[in-house]
Protein backbone atom coordinates (compact mmCIF):
# COMPACT_ATOMS: atom_id res chain seq x y z
CA UNK A 1 0.00 0.00 0.00
CA UNK A 2 1.35 3.42 -1.03
CA UNK A 3 1.34 5.72 1.99
CA UNK A 4 3.04 8.70 0.30
CA UNK A 5 1.53 12.11 0.98
CA UNK A 6 1.57 15.32 -1.00
CA UNK A 7 3.78 18.03 0.51
CA UNK A 8 3.33 21.57 -0.82
CA UNK A 9 4.78 24.97 0.03
CA UNK A 10 2.03 27.60 0.12
CA UNK A 11 2.43 31.35 -0.35
CA UNK A 12 -0.48 32.69 1.73
CA UNK A 13 -0.13 36.38 0.87
CA UNK A 14 2.40 39.19 0.84
CA UNK A 15 4.71 37.83 3.53
CA UNK A 16 8.38 37.55 4.40
CA UNK A 17 9.99 34.29 3.25
CA UNK A 18 9.44 32.92 6.74
CA UNK A 19 5.70 33.33 6.16
CA UNK A 20 5.63 30.43 3.69
CA UNK A 21 3.50 27.52 4.91
CA UNK A 22 3.85 23.74 4.53
CA UNK A 23 0.70 21.82 3.59
CA UNK A 24 0.16 18.04 3.64
CA UNK A 25 -2.66 16.32 1.75
CA UNK A 26 -3.52 13.29 -0.38
CA UNK A 27 -1.64 12.66 -3.61
CA UNK A 28 -3.35 13.95 -6.77
CA UNK A 29 -4.88 11.49 -9.23
CA UNK A 30 -4.11 12.10 -12.91
CA UNK A 31 -7.08 12.64 -15.19
CA UNK A 32 -7.27 12.01 -18.94
CA UNK A 33 -4.07 13.16 -20.66
CA UNK A 34 -2.36 13.96 -17.35
CA UNK A 35 0.61 12.67 -15.38
CA UNK A 36 1.81 13.11 -11.80
CA UNK A 37 5.50 13.94 -11.50
CA UNK A 38 7.37 12.99 -8.32
CA UNK A 39 9.56 16.07 -7.95
CA UNK A 40 13.33 15.48 -7.79
CA UNK A 41 14.35 19.11 -8.19
CA UNK A 42 12.65 22.47 -8.40
CA UNK A 43 14.19 25.89 -7.96
CA UNK A 44 13.96 29.47 -6.81
CA UNK A 45 13.65 31.97 -9.65
CA UNK A 46 13.21 35.73 -9.69
CA UNK A 47 9.50 35.16 -10.31
CA UNK A 48 8.97 33.77 -6.80
CA UNK A 49 10.77 36.77 -5.33
CA UNK A 50 8.30 39.03 -7.13
CA UNK A 51 5.29 36.85 -6.34
CA UNK A 52 5.79 36.94 -2.57
CA UNK A 53 5.63 40.74 -2.85
CA UNK A 54 2.56 40.57 -5.09
CA UNK A 55 4.68 42.08 -7.89
CA UNK A 56 4.63 39.41 -10.60
CA UNK A 57 2.70 40.60 -13.63
CA UNK A 58 0.07 37.85 -13.89
CA UNK A 59 0.41 35.83 -10.69
CA UNK A 60 -2.70 34.04 -9.37
CA UNK A 61 -4.59 35.29 -6.30
CA UNK A 62 -3.26 34.26 -2.89
CA UNK A 63 -2.98 31.64 -1.50
CA UNK A 64 -1.18 29.47 -4.04
CA UNK A 65 1.76 27.08 -4.41
CA UNK A 66 4.71 28.84 -6.11
CA UNK A 67 7.40 27.15 -8.19
CA UNK A 68 8.01 27.94 -11.85
CA UNK A 69 9.46 24.65 -13.05
CA UNK A 70 10.48 21.18 -11.94
CA UNK A 71 12.27 17.98 -12.87
CA UNK A 72 11.22 14.57 -11.64
CA UNK A 73 10.12 11.03 -12.40
CA UNK A 74 6.69 10.22 -13.80
CA UNK A 75 4.88 8.79 -10.78
CA UNK A 76 1.53 7.90 -12.35
CA UNK A 77 -0.29 8.29 -15.66
CA UNK A 78 -3.90 9.05 -16.46
CA UNK A 79 -6.19 7.62 -19.13
CA UNK A 80 -4.90 8.19 -22.65
CA UNK A 81 -1.27 8.48 -21.56
CA UNK A 82 1.29 5.82 -22.43
CA UNK A 83 1.87 3.86 -19.19
CA UNK A 84 5.49 3.32 -20.32
CA UNK A 85 6.15 6.94 -19.30
CA UNK A 86 6.09 5.86 -15.65
CA UNK A 87 9.53 6.15 -14.12
CA UNK A 88 10.98 8.38 -16.83
CA UNK A 89 12.68 11.62 -15.86
CA UNK A 90 10.94 14.66 -17.30
CA UNK A 91 10.97 18.45 -16.94
CA UNK A 92 7.97 20.76 -16.95
CA UNK A 93 7.37 24.50 -17.03
CA UNK A 94 4.32 25.31 -14.90
CA UNK A 95 4.66 28.96 -13.69
CA UNK A 96 3.17 28.03 -10.29
CA UNK A 97 2.75 24.78 -8.39
CA UNK A 98 6.23 23.24 -8.60
CA UNK A 99 7.17 23.68 -4.94
CA UNK A 100 5.60 20.35 -4.11
CA UNK A 101 6.57 16.71 -3.69
CA UNK A 102 4.21 15.69 -6.51
CA UNK A 103 2.88 17.86 -9.34
CA UNK A 104 -0.03 17.21 -11.68
CA UNK A 105 0.63 18.32 -15.29
CA UNK A 106 -0.63 17.65 -18.79
CA UNK A 107 1.50 14.92 -20.31
CA UNK A 108 2.08 17.08 -23.39
CA UNK A 109 3.82 19.69 -21.21
CA UNK A 110 6.49 17.23 -20.03
CA UNK A 111 9.85 17.14 -21.80
CA UNK A 112 12.05 14.09 -21.34
CA UNK A 113 15.45 14.71 -19.75
CA UNK A 114 18.25 12.89 -21.59
CA UNK A 115 20.45 10.31 -19.91
CA UNK A 116 23.61 11.83 -18.49
CA UNK A 117 21.89 15.01 -17.28
CA UNK A 118 20.99 14.86 -13.59
CA UNK A 119 17.77 16.22 -12.13
CA UNK A 120 19.59 19.14 -10.47
CA UNK A 121 21.53 19.96 -13.64
CA UNK A 122 18.33 19.91 -15.69
CA UNK A 123 16.51 22.09 -13.18
CA UNK A 124 19.05 24.90 -13.57
CA UNK A 125 18.17 25.26 -17.26
CA UNK A 126 14.40 24.76 -17.53
CA UNK A 127 12.90 28.25 -17.23
CA UNK A 128 16.34 29.89 -17.40
CA UNK A 129 17.46 27.86 -20.39
CA UNK A 130 14.27 28.18 -22.42
CA UNK A 131 14.25 31.93 -21.78
CA UNK A 132 17.90 32.34 -22.77
CA UNK A 133 17.66 30.15 -25.87
CA UNK A 134 14.51 31.77 -27.21
CA UNK A 135 15.71 35.34 -26.61
CA UNK A 136 19.06 34.61 -28.22
CA UNK A 137 18.01 32.50 -31.20
CA UNK A 138 14.34 33.24 -31.82
CA UNK A 139 14.04 36.91 -30.86
CA UNK A 140 17.48 38.48 -31.39
CA UNK A 141 18.61 35.84 -33.94
CA UNK A 142 22.26 36.40 -33.15
CA UNK A 143 25.03 35.37 -35.52
CA UNK A 144 28.66 34.43 -35.01
CA UNK A 145 30.94 37.45 -34.80
CA UNK A 146 28.29 39.78 -33.40
CA UNK A 147 28.65 41.57 -30.05
CA UNK A 148 25.90 41.53 -27.41
CA UNK A 149 25.37 43.10 -23.99
CA UNK A 150 23.87 40.89 -21.29
CA UNK A 151 22.68 42.60 -18.13
CA UNK A 152 22.85 40.40 -15.04
CA UNK A 153 25.41 38.09 -16.65
CA UNK A 154 26.00 36.36 -13.32
CA UNK A 155 22.32 35.68 -12.68
CA UNK A 156 20.08 32.72 -13.47
CA UNK A 157 19.06 33.59 -17.02
CA UNK A 158 22.12 35.72 -17.72
CA UNK A 159 24.65 33.02 -16.87
CA UNK A 160 22.98 30.56 -19.25
CA UNK A 161 22.55 33.25 -21.90
CA UNK A 162 26.24 34.18 -21.99
CA UNK A 163 27.28 30.54 -22.30
CA UNK A 164 24.86 29.89 -25.16
CA UNK A 165 26.01 33.10 -26.87
CA UNK A 166 29.68 32.16 -26.57
CA UNK A 167 28.91 28.69 -27.94
CA UNK A 168 27.34 30.42 -30.96
CA UNK A 169 30.53 32.42 -31.59
CA UNK A 170 29.15 35.70 -30.24
CA UNK A 171 31.23 38.28 -28.34
CA UNK A 172 29.69 39.04 -24.94
CA UNK A 173 29.85 42.08 -22.68
CA UNK A 174 28.18 41.33 -19.35
CA UNK A 175 27.17 43.49 -16.42
CA UNK A 176 27.41 41.82 -13.02
CA UNK A 177 28.52 42.33 -9.44
CA UNK A 178 32.30 42.47 -9.19
CA UNK A 179 32.51 39.10 -7.43
CA UNK A 180 31.21 37.43 -10.62
CA UNK A 181 33.90 38.98 -12.82
CA UNK A 182 36.64 36.36 -12.52
CA UNK A 183 34.25 33.57 -13.45
CA UNK A 184 32.91 35.60 -16.37
CA UNK A 185 36.41 36.35 -17.66
CA UNK A 186 37.24 32.63 -17.54
CA UNK A 187 34.27 32.01 -19.82
CA UNK A 188 35.39 34.72 -22.25
CA UNK A 189 32.98 37.47 -21.23
CA UNK A 190 34.06 41.10 -20.84
CA UNK A 191 32.57 41.97 -17.43
CA UNK A 192 31.40 45.40 -16.26
CA UNK A 193 30.44 46.31 -12.70
CA UNK A 194 26.96 47.79 -12.91
CA UNK A 195 27.55 49.59 -9.60
CA UNK A 196 30.73 51.35 -10.68
CA UNK A 197 30.87 54.27 -13.08
CA UNK A 198 28.92 55.02 -16.25
CA UNK A 199 28.06 51.62 -17.72
CA UNK A 200 26.65 52.97 -21.04
CA UNK A 201 29.84 55.02 -21.56
CA UNK A 202 31.98 51.94 -20.89
CA UNK A 203 29.95 49.87 -23.35
CA UNK A 204 30.43 52.57 -26.00
CA UNK A 205 34.18 52.40 -25.44
CA UNK A 206 34.11 48.65 -26.02
CA UNK A 207 31.67 48.81 -28.96
CA UNK A 208 31.91 52.30 -30.56
CA UNK A 209 29.42 51.41 -33.31
CA UNK A 210 26.98 49.93 -30.83
CA UNK A 211 26.12 46.36 -29.90
CA UNK A 212 24.06 43.99 -31.99
CA UNK A 213 21.73 42.99 -29.16
CA UNK A 214 21.02 43.90 -25.55
CA UNK A 215 19.26 41.56 -23.12
CA UNK A 216 17.77 43.65 -20.31
CA UNK A 217 15.96 42.27 -17.26
CA UNK A 218 16.41 45.44 -15.23
CA UNK A 219 13.67 47.66 -16.65
CA UNK A 220 13.21 51.30 -15.72
CA UNK A 221 15.93 53.67 -16.95
CA UNK A 222 18.10 50.73 -18.00
CA UNK A 223 15.79 49.89 -20.92
CA UNK A 224 16.22 53.38 -22.34
CA UNK A 225 20.00 53.20 -22.04
CA UNK A 226 19.95 49.75 -23.62
CA UNK A 227 18.02 51.01 -26.64
CA UNK A 228 20.54 53.79 -27.25
CA UNK A 229 23.44 51.33 -27.13
CA UNK A 230 22.21 49.39 -30.16
CA UNK A 231 23.98 49.46 -33.49
CA UNK A 232 21.90 49.98 -36.59
CA UNK A 233 20.00 46.76 -37.18
CA UNK A 234 20.41 45.79 -33.52
CA UNK A 235 17.81 44.23 -31.25
CA UNK A 236 16.76 45.09 -27.69
CA UNK A 237 15.19 42.22 -25.77
CA UNK A 238 13.63 43.36 -22.49
CA UNK A 239 12.39 40.55 -20.29
CA UNK A 240 11.67 41.91 -16.85
CA UNK A 241 11.67 44.81 -14.45
CA UNK A 242 14.00 43.75 -11.65
CA UNK A 243 14.63 47.35 -10.62
CA UNK A 244 11.00 47.69 -9.47
CA UNK A 245 10.93 44.47 -7.39
CA UNK A 246 10.58 46.32 -4.11
CA UNK A 247 8.29 49.11 -5.37
CA UNK A 248 4.70 49.53 -4.30
CA UNK A 249 1.72 50.34 -6.48
CA UNK A 250 0.59 48.66 -9.68
CA UNK A 251 2.59 45.54 -10.59
CA UNK A 252 1.47 45.90 -14.22
CA UNK A 253 2.66 49.48 -14.71
CA UNK A 254 6.44 48.80 -15.03
CA UNK A 255 5.78 46.19 -17.72
CA UNK A 256 3.22 48.33 -19.52
CA UNK A 257 5.74 51.18 -19.71
CA UNK A 258 8.29 48.86 -21.32
CA UNK A 259 5.68 47.59 -23.77
CA UNK A 260 4.73 51.16 -24.70
CA UNK A 261 8.36 52.08 -25.26
CA UNK A 262 9.06 49.04 -27.42
CA UNK A 263 6.01 49.82 -29.55
CA UNK A 264 7.13 53.44 -30.00
CA UNK A 265 10.74 52.54 -30.78
CA UNK A 266 9.65 50.05 -33.42
CA UNK A 267 7.91 52.86 -35.31
CA UNK A 268 11.21 54.74 -35.72
CA UNK A 269 13.03 54.43 -39.08
CA UNK A 270 16.44 53.52 -37.69
CA UNK A 271 16.64 49.82 -38.44
CA UNK A 272 16.64 48.80 -34.78
CA UNK A 273 14.07 46.54 -33.13
CA UNK A 274 12.73 46.27 -29.58
CA UNK A 275 10.86 43.35 -27.99
CA UNK A 276 9.43 42.46 -24.63
CA UNK A 277 10.01 38.75 -24.22
CA UNK A 278 7.35 36.66 -22.48
CA UNK A 279 7.99 32.95 -22.23
CA UNK A 280 4.22 32.27 -22.38
CA UNK A 281 3.56 34.36 -25.49
CA UNK A 282 1.52 32.57 -28.09
CA UNK A 283 0.21 29.79 -25.88
CA UNK A 284 -3.38 31.05 -25.91
CA UNK A 285 -3.34 31.46 -29.70
CA UNK A 286 -1.80 28.11 -30.64
CA UNK A 287 -1.09 25.72 -27.80
CA UNK A 288 0.26 22.95 -30.03
CA UNK A 289 2.78 25.29 -31.65
CA UNK A 290 3.78 26.68 -28.25
CA UNK A 291 4.41 23.19 -26.88
CA UNK A 292 6.36 22.07 -29.94
CA UNK A 293 8.60 25.13 -29.76
CA UNK A 294 9.18 24.74 -26.02
CA UNK A 295 10.00 21.04 -26.42
CA UNK A 296 12.42 21.76 -29.27
CA UNK A 297 14.18 24.61 -27.46
CA UNK A 298 14.51 22.82 -24.12
CA UNK A 299 15.87 19.77 -25.95
CA UNK A 300 18.51 22.06 -27.52
CA UNK A 301 19.43 23.43 -24.10
CA UNK A 302 19.72 19.95 -22.56
CA UNK A 303 21.98 18.99 -25.47
CA UNK A 304 24.14 22.05 -24.76
CA UNK A 305 24.45 20.91 -21.13
CA UNK A 306 25.36 17.41 -22.30
CA UNK A 307 28.10 18.80 -24.60
CA UNK A 308 29.48 21.02 -21.87
CA UNK A 309 28.56 24.26 -23.70
CA UNK A 310 26.49 25.18 -20.65
CA UNK A 311 27.66 24.31 -17.16
CA UNK A 312 24.91 23.90 -14.59
CA UNK A 313 25.64 26.32 -11.75
CA UNK A 314 24.10 25.11 -8.49
CA UNK A 315 24.48 27.58 -5.64
CA UNK A 316 22.82 25.47 -2.95
CA UNK A 317 20.55 22.46 -2.46
CA UNK A 318 17.94 22.56 0.26
CA UNK A 319 14.96 20.34 1.11
CA UNK A 320 11.53 21.51 0.02
CA UNK A 321 10.54 22.10 3.63
CA UNK A 322 13.29 24.74 3.84
CA UNK A 323 11.87 26.79 0.97
CA UNK A 324 11.80 29.89 3.20
CA UNK A 325 15.55 29.63 3.78
CA UNK A 326 16.10 29.07 0.06
CA UNK A 327 14.04 32.12 -0.89
CA UNK A 328 15.82 34.28 1.68
CA UNK A 329 19.17 33.10 0.31
CA UNK A 330 18.14 33.85 -3.28
CA UNK A 331 17.01 37.34 -2.34
CA UNK A 332 20.29 38.07 -0.55
CA UNK A 333 22.14 38.34 -3.85
CA UNK A 334 25.17 36.67 -2.26
CA UNK A 335 25.23 33.43 -4.27
CA UNK A 336 25.86 32.61 -7.91
CA UNK A 337 23.87 29.94 -9.68
CA UNK A 338 20.54 28.25 -9.04
CA UNK A 339 19.19 27.42 -5.62
CA UNK A 340 17.65 23.96 -5.97
CA UNK A 341 14.93 22.48 -3.78
CA UNK A 342 14.76 18.70 -3.42
CA UNK A 343 12.16 16.39 -1.81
Amino acid sequence: MNDERLVQVVLPGIVAPEGLQIRHSALPEPGPGQIVIAMEATGVSFAEQQMRRGRYYDQPPFPFVPGYDLVGRVFSTGPGVDPALAGRRVAALVKVGAWASHVLVDAQDAVEVPDGVTAAQAETVVVNGITAWQMLHRTARVRAGQTVLVHGAGGGVGSVLVQLALAAGVNVIGTASSWHHDALRELGVTPLDYRAGDVPARVRELAPRGVDAVFDHVGGRSVIDSWHLLARGGTLVAYGSASTRDDTGSKQWPVLKILARTWLWNTLPNGRRAHFYNIWAGRALNEDRFRARLRSDLTEVFAAVGRGDVTARIAARLPLTEAAKALRLAESGTVGGKIVLTP
